[in-house]
């Protein structure tokens, strides 16, 4: 269906699946990365766990072109995604000489003490490359094709920017959508119908429910224009026939 670059993102922390953080992390990759033309196929939520992300890591690794992982690179006891990526690739951790002095001379221009714990953020595991942050310094790395990325969202936002001149890219993805104001029974023949004519043209419903009542939101995205067009005319066909004979209340492009 594609030739795109693939990817995974690996969001890691226990605040997250307590609930006490929302992550605003993923759907802000996801939305990065198709503009760049890269599938981001699977994601992950794990604990700050050691054998649970040394097991993801290797796991997505080998399974995609990009990995993209948040969280764990902080100063506190419970910040081990450096840790677990050294493991991951059987290499060890250091303190990477220019993480070091970039920290140092940080740490000096904002009047804060340079302690082992705020020096823990230049531990990079060996063989591992520098993302900069722009935001408040302690970098980022990659090693292999997996890139490590703070929690924070405005701090991984700024490491997005800085990792994406670097990557692989395909063709964007093209996306249209129509609102069916029907419910997804009803128009789940003329997808189908439509998925089976347009196989490279990934077809979706969602559907939701209005002041109204139940309706269903079509989206249709490819990378060739004119094979989405045909397929969006094709299933847009098809809801109006729908409308036509009663079972929708109306079809319309948003």
């Amino acid at each position: 269906m594609t030739t795109a670059p693939t990817a995974a993102v690996l969001l890691i922390g226990n605040e997250i699946l307590s609930g006490r953080t929302k992550d605003k992390n993923l759907g802000y990759i996801a939305d990065y990365l198709n503009a760049i033309g890269i599938d981001l196929l699977e994601a992950r939520v794990v604990a700050d766990d050691e054998g649970a992300i040394v097991e993801a890591v290797n796991a997505l690794r080998a399974k995609y072109t990009y990995v993209f992982t948040t969280g764990g690179i902080g100063p506190t006891h419970d910040d081990i995604t450096a840790d677990c990526m050294a493991k991951a690739f059987g290499v060890p951790i250091t303190h990477h000489p220019e993480a070091v002095q970039i920290l140092e001379n940080y740490f000096r221009e904002i009047g804060r003490e340079i302690n082992e714990a705020r020096m823990r953020m230049a531990r990079i595991p060996e063989g591992g490359t520098l993302i900069y942050n722009p935001v408040s310094r302690a970098p980022g790395f990659r090693i292999g094709n997996v890139h490590v990325m703070a929690g924070v969202p405005k701090i991984m936002q700024a490491m997005m920017d800085q990792i994406a001149p670097t990557l692989q890219r395909g063709e964007p993805m093209i996306s249209r959508t129509l609102q069916f104001l029907g419910g997804e029974g009803d128009i789940a023949k003329p997808l189908k119908d439509a998925q089976d004519r347009y196989p490279d043209i990934v077809i979706g419903s969602y559907p939701f429910e209005s002041p109204q009542g139940f309706c269903t939101n079509l989206v249709l995205r490819g990378r060739d224009k004119a094979r989405l067009d045909d397929a969006f005319a094709m299933v847009r066909a098809g809801a109006a026939e729908l409308v036509a004979a009663g079972k929708s209340r109306g079809v319309s492009e948003i």
